[in-house]
């Protein structure tokens, strides 16, 4: 009565749970109407990660003369996002390049995606290399202490953000991800806005309260990055100084596999 059949690793088995929350779509809707008070001019957004192009239809609400472009792996929603108006790209983010030229795109969104990936430095490196000085990163991630997490790892449970059995091979969280950006992009970005999406068990509802209030212990935080100034490969500059013991991936022409 209360659960549902689901794969897992995929989604909650509760019912009163809202499964969507976990994409924080209302906290993009909030971005965008900020940006547009802002008067930040979007002409080009790109969604790494696309799905079904949910997030681009709301920007297409939003910014309705955008240029959109939506990035997966996955064929499966071809058809659908070019129907939608959205040019779609398939692209191994992990290893090959964004087809951008530099500083020529303003909106970026990457959300509940990040985690799914090793390739967290070249990942960035792309983005930021794409994205105009003054453009937004819209980062979305799981966050490994979220209060049901706490729960589960105080009892001697794993924490759902990073099962073996499931997708993700990263976890994040609100102190992490600042300091990820400031030691390595503190030259060039700044996160100007941090929230919190869904808070299991609860239903919508109370969870968009409890998430609003306790973000850092919601199950999904969002990290608004915009760029502030040239970007000039330090995600691959750091990794070659710091010789990190794991073959992270810096590009063919830059000593890559």
């Amino acid at each position: 009565m209360f659960f549902r059949k689901v794969t897992p690793g995929t989604m909650s088995r509760l019912k009163i749970v809202s499964h969507e929350e976990t994409y924080g779509r209302h906290i993009l809707e909030k971005v965008l109407k900020q940006l547009k008070k802002e008067k930040l001019k979007i002409e080009r957004c790109v969604d790494i990660g696309c799905g079904e192009g949910i997030d681009l239809t709301i920007v297409k609400r939003y910014i309705p003369n955008a240029e959109l472009f939506g990035i997966d792996f996955r064929l499966q929603n071809k058809e659908k996002l070019e129907s939608l108006g959205i040019k779609f790209m398939e692209i191994n983010i992990e290893y090959e390049k964004l087809p951008f030229e530099e500083e020529s795109i303003d909106f970026i969104i990457l959300n509940q995606v990040l985690e799914h990936t090793k390739e967290i430095f070249w990942i960035n490196h792309e983005i930021f290399r794409c994205l105009k000085i003054g453009g937004i990163l819209f980062l979305g991630v799981p966050n490994l202490l979220s209060l049901h997490n706490r729960v589960l790892m105080f009892l001697g449970f794993h924490p759902t953000t990073a099962k073996s059995i499931s997708a993700h091979v990263r976890v994040f969280s609100k102190r992490d991800v600042f300091e990820f950006y400031k030691i390595i992009g503190n030259s060039f970005c700044k996160i100007e806005q941090f929230h919190g999406s869904q808070f299991y068990p609860f239903p919508r509802t109370i969870a968009r309260v409890l998430s609003k209030v306790f973000p850092t212990l919601a199950v999904s935080n969002f990290y608004i990055i915009r760029k502030t100034n040239k970007y000039k490969s330090e995600f691959l500059e750091w990794l070659k100084n710091a010789k990190l013991e794991t073959n992270y991936f810096t590009g063919y022409d830059l000593g890559g596999p």
